[in-house]
This record gives C-alpha cells, structure tokens and sequence, in this order.
C-alpha cells in the first residue's frame, strides 16, 4: 500500500481515539439512548422472544426482566458501538502501519496493543468522570473487537498481495 493512502487509516485511527475520548467525558445519563427508544419502540417489538434472552455481564444480570425492554435493547446497542468501533481501530491500524513497517510482526503487536492500551485508559477516563463504572469486561470486548477488525485487516491484506494488487 501506498504511503499516502496509509494516512487515511492512520487518521480514522485517530479520530476514533478522539471520539471515543469524548464519549467517555460524558456521564452515562447524557448519553443515555432509553427515552429516545422508549419513544421509537414504544410497541415493543419482538419482546417475547428477546425475553428469552438472560445472561450476566459484569456481575449484573441482562435480560428484559431486570433492566426493562429499552435499557435491554440499548445495552446490545452500546456493547455493539464499542465492539464495532474498536474493530474499526484494529482495522484502520493495521492497514496504516503495514505501509510503514516492514515487520509483520511489529505491525500485528502495535494494531492489538495500542487498542487495548486505550481500551484500558478509556476505562480508567471513564473512572474519573461521573456517572460512569469502569469494567474489565468492557476491556476485553473492546480489545476482541479490535482482535476482529485487525483479524479481517490481515486477511485482505495477505489475499490482496498475493494477487498483486497493491
């Protein structure tokens, strides 16, 4: 890959740190999405079979009995925004050093441990701001997403060279 084009992802990478930095000066009630899908899901739809769902995450339980169907559905939502979000970081990290380090193995290890480094400050930011509990569980889905987005970052990155593409 291009020098130039590995910019792009290096600065996806950043501009996901900052806005995850932002999202976690705020307390949980301003980001709150329940009365928005209070209001969007006032039907709600598929609770039964949602109702049937019941696990525990952080040594709370998660099922629409104990948190009711909103702060259930948004539950899934939140996790799924961090997931997908450091999925996106392990991703755009590993495209944007690969053009820059010609070591696979430098490569790998920084796309994995600069997400879980932030993962883990996020949660300690997340400790000093109000509102907020810091948990190793979050830890670890953050760092399994960024696993995931790095993961499909080095399999179209190996599939793309050995066609001669790049």
């Amino acid at each position: 890959m291009r020098r130039e084009l590995s910019w792009v992802f290096i600065g996806i990478s950043l501009i996901i740190i900052i806005v995850l930095f932002f999202s976690s000066s705020q307390t949980y009630e301003q980001q709150s999405l329940v009365s928005n899908l209070d209001k969007i899901l006032a039907g709600k739809p598929f609770e039964k079979q949602l109702s049937a769902i019941s696990f525990y995450y952080a040594g709370s339980e998660i099922s629409i009995a104990a948190k009711g169907y909103s702060s259930f559905v948004e539950f899934f939502i939140r996790k799924g925004a961090h997931f997908f979000s450091y999925a996106v970081l392990g991703f755009s990290l590993f495209v944007g050093l690969s053009a820059w380090l010609k070591r696979k193995w430098l490569t790998l290890a920084l796309s994995a441990g600069i997400p879980l480094f932030y993962a883990s400050f996020d949660e300690f930011h997340q400790m000093l701001t109000g509102g907020r509990t810091p948990l190793v569980q979050d830890v670890m889905l953050d760092f399994t997403g960024a696993l995931v987005g790095l993961g499909i970052a080095y399999f179209i990155m190996n599939n793309i060279r050995k066609r001669d593409v790049i």
